[in-house]
């Protein structure tokens, strides 16, 4: 028999190889742990891009760049800040009024569970009144995290607008010379759909506190204020963002009457559907057209990756898609995808048969 033949195969990784592989991961993990900034700082890039043609205004009006991100930034907060004066006693006191029904509600659902659900729960302890208080010092935590983070974005905002042409020659410098013509239509279309994307959401989002507003005060609604600007605020999501502000509405809507709550649903469900398919199309314009599939597979995949930061970006993200698509994979894509894609989204007339 012949001799068996041993071959042994001898893996050698070259030490600069394995020195890029740990440093990779390395930036990985630090990148993991550096998601919440990041999530801030795309939020940041965000606003910047959308306040920029302000600031843009100011300067060819002879306004220094760095006096007019200050103006605008202003501007900002003194409006917030009037909003606030105008409209926080209201506020205070009708959010104290939804604590109240909310906490009274926790109680007596609390009190009709049966004890082996309360003991799932987890809390045969402290009953409902420990639940209560464990969701208010949770309120309390996303508050001030909210707060410290709402700072944090502004005040890189404002750098952002200052600084923003030199930040961005700086990583176009990063991108070979071949393939800056491409890097820079992706930037100004990227700028297009953000722009887009934040006014069409602001118009949106303004008329929704507004018919929130005038319709829950008309059925006198408790807290009809508090509400409004629940909607408004949540309406930044579109699709499910209004849907889901209508809970507490409906709840309250109870303590009126089973018809005014009934009516605060047919409301909702309304107004949703004329914003999808009326108020959303006319604000957005051409620029920004995502289907209520993409918006709720994008706002999951956000919300799981960076919660509610995440959920936001994650739209105008989706939204740069199809300019990705047009713009780097054109080659590497099946001949005639990118076109019938366009055709499907409709932004470009089928042409006439041959």
């Amino acid at each position: 028999m012949a001799d068996t033949i041993r071959r042994q195969v001898r893996l050698e990784v070259p030490w600069p190889t394995l020195l890029k592989v740990l440093a990779a991961a390395a930036l990985a993990w630090v990148l993991v742990q550096l998601l919440p900034i990041v999530l801030i700082l795309l939020v940041a890039v965000v606003l910047a891009v959308s306040l920029d043609p302000v600031v843009v205004w100011l300067e060819r009006r002879r306004v220094p760049r760095t006096i007019g991100a200050v103006v605008v930034a202003t501007a900002i907060v003194l409006l917030a800040g009037a909003f606030l004066w105008l409209t926080w006693s209201s506020l205070s006191s009708q959010w104290q009024q939804v604590a109240g029904e909310v906490e009274g509600k926790v109680r007596q659902l609390w009190a009709r569970m049966p004890g082996w659900l309360r003991g799932a729960l987890g809390s045969r302890q402290g009953g409902g009144a420990t639940a209560t208080d464990g969701v208010a010092f949770q309120v309390f935590s996303s508050t001030t995290s909210a707060i410290g983070a709402i700072v944090l974005g502004f005040v890189l905002t404002i750098y952002l607008l200052i600084e923003g042409r030199q930040t961005y020659d700086w990583l176009l410098a990063f991108v070979p010379r071949r393939q800056r013509a491409r890097a820079e239509r992706t930037a100004a279309e990227s700028r297009d759909v953000i722009w887009a994307y934040v006014v069409g959401n602001a118009i949106t989002s303004a008329i929704a506190f507004a018919a929130t507003l005038l319709v829950l005060w008309l059925l006198k609604v408790p807290a009809a204020l508090l509400l409004a600007v629940i909607a408004g605020l949540s309406d930044f999501v579109p699709v499910i963002g209004f849907i889901v502000s209508a809970i507490p509405a409906v709840l309250l809507g109870f303590t009126v009457s089973s018809t005014t709550a009934l009516l605060v649903t047919a409301f909702y469900l309304l107004y949703n559907a004329i914003e999808a398919y009326v108020l959303s199309p006319w604000a957005y314009g051409n620029r920004l057209k995502l289907s209520d599939v993409a918006v709720i597979v994008g706002f999951a995949a956000g919300a799981q990756l960076g919660g509610v930061i995440g959920a936001l970006i994650a739209l105008p993200i989706a939204a740069l898609y199809p300019t990705i698509e047009r713009i780097w994979l054109r080659e590497e894509l099946p001949d005639g995808t990118v076109r019938e894609h366009k055709l499907i989204e409709g932004t470009e007339r089928p042409r006439a048969a041959r």
